[in-house]
């Protein structure tokens, strides 16, 4: 099964994001991204949760950001994840936001954020935090699925001129998020797509687009197609780094697998420098 492809494969990711007004004290300050685990003992194994973390740590990161879905279904294995997570090290600590399994239930919400306070993940919700000083704060934003989504109220306290990270688990935002300055989006939600078609991308993206040649009536006989877009509307931002505007959103691909499984897609964790820009 294709399930077997990288299960235990973990692909280290590097990007260098210039930011204008970023502080001479934070200049090369370093960032590790870590999403998507849905920790089950099947959609990620315990060995390569441990190897992202030894990895992870073997960085001396300055702080580390996790973009969301801890769980897939239940929160069974959450206490037991939150552990594993303590043995994060970081300079300024770890933060998160939640994602759509997280959010499916209020008690679900509720018990992800006891278990990671319990271990000191501070878990933000439409919340400001400065963990690398007043003037780098990390934004973060409730699913966008949920009812809680409400990025005016969070970005409308800042002015204009400051620069900011944005966690948001879903790419989707970006496009809403364009109305404010966004120095750099953080997100997960799709996995990387898991199935890649090389020299093309995505297999979902794919899909996307031959949903959109289809007439209506024959829409129902391509579910993969319709299921592409119920994940994401923007698969072209599926992966990766891309720019939306004047906005930077970078989308990791997780580190939980779905059946049918990965295929040149594998689990990443994401070192992220911050440079000064000068433009």
């Amino acid at each position: 099964m294709l399930i077997q492809f990288y299960k235990n494969f973990l692909n280290i990711e590097k990007i260098t994001i210039p930011i204008t007004g970023l502080p001479h004290s934070l200049n090369q300050v370093k960032i590790i991204q870590l999403s998507d685990f849905h920790y089950d003992g099947i959609s990620l194994s315990t060995s390569l949760l441990m190897k992202a973390i030894q990895l992870s740590n073997a960085e001396k990161p300055d702080l580390i950001l996790l973009t969301g879905d801890y769980i897939t279904n239940s929160t069974n294995s959450v206490n037991k994840l939150a552990s594993q997570l303590n043995l994060l090290t970081s300079k300024k600590g770890v933060y998160a936001v939640l994602g759509n399994h997280d959010t499916l239930h209020e008690n679900e919400k509720k018990f992800i954020t006891q278990a990671f306070s319990h271990v000191d993940i501070k878990v933000l919700c439409n919340e400001i935090a400065y963990p690398l000083g007043e003037y780098l704060p990390i934004v973060g934003l409730a699913d966008y699925w949920s009812q809680e989504f409400n990025p005016e109220a969070v970005m409308q306290k800042l002015s204009p001129s400051q620069p900011r990270l944005v966690l948001s688990h879903n790419p989707d935002t970006a496009s809403i998020l364009k109305k404010w300055r966004v120095d750099l989006q953080l997100s997960g939600h799709t996995h990387g797509g898991q199935i890649i078609i090389p020299g093309f991308g995505p297999c979902l993206m794919l899909f996307q687009k031959i949903h959109k040649r289809i007439p209506r009536k024959l829409q129902r006989y391509f579910p993969l197609a319709k299921y592409s877009l119920s994940i994401v509307k923007n698969w072209k931002w599926g992966l990766g780094l891309h720019s939306i505007g004047k906005n930077k959103l970078y989308v990791n691909r997780g580190l939980g697998t779905y059946s049918p499984g990965r295929f040149f897609c594998s689990p990443e964790l994401t070192i992220i420098t911050l440079i000064n820009s000068i433009d």
